[in-house]
């Protein structure tokens, strides 16, 4: 599986850190946009926020979770969840356009771990 689709994802989410209190992935849809929304307010000082770090990491964790769940299809003989090709990208505006789509009430119970997966389904599906 390749690491760039993963790599991108969270690099785009660089610009957007502190512990969470969840698993890395867990906060729900609702949470990362309203986190997201605020950092892109600040502009350039979003940087300096702690917000940064933790929206990456949510997105890291759920890239990794993606590729084990992946290869722990294969490795079972069953067909994987999605079929990302070997070269391809993603940026925020990709997976923020997505968060969007979920209505206002789901975003409350969506895990970002959740609505990555649901991402690279519908833009990866296996033939």
């Amino acid at each position: 599986m390749p690491k760039s689709i993963f790599a991108a994802a969270a690099a785009v989410l660089f610009a957007l850190s502190s512990p969470a209190l969840a698993a890395p992935g867990d906060m729900s849809v609702g949470t990362f946009l309203a986190k997201a929304e605020a950092l892109k307010k600040k502009g350039p000082l979003a940087l300096m926020s702690s917000d940064v770090g933790l929206l990456k990491g949510e997105v890291q964790a759920s890239g990794q979770s993606y590729r084990e769940r992946i290869k722990a299809d294969k490795a079972a003989g069953r067909k994987p969840h999605s079929c990302p090709p070997e070269k391809a990208s993603m940026n925020s505006d990709d997976l923020l356009a997505h968060l969007r789509s979920y209505p206002g009430a789901s975003r409350k119970s969506v895990t970002i771990r959740q609505a990555f997966s649901d991402l690279m389904k519908s833009r990866y599906p296996c033939s």
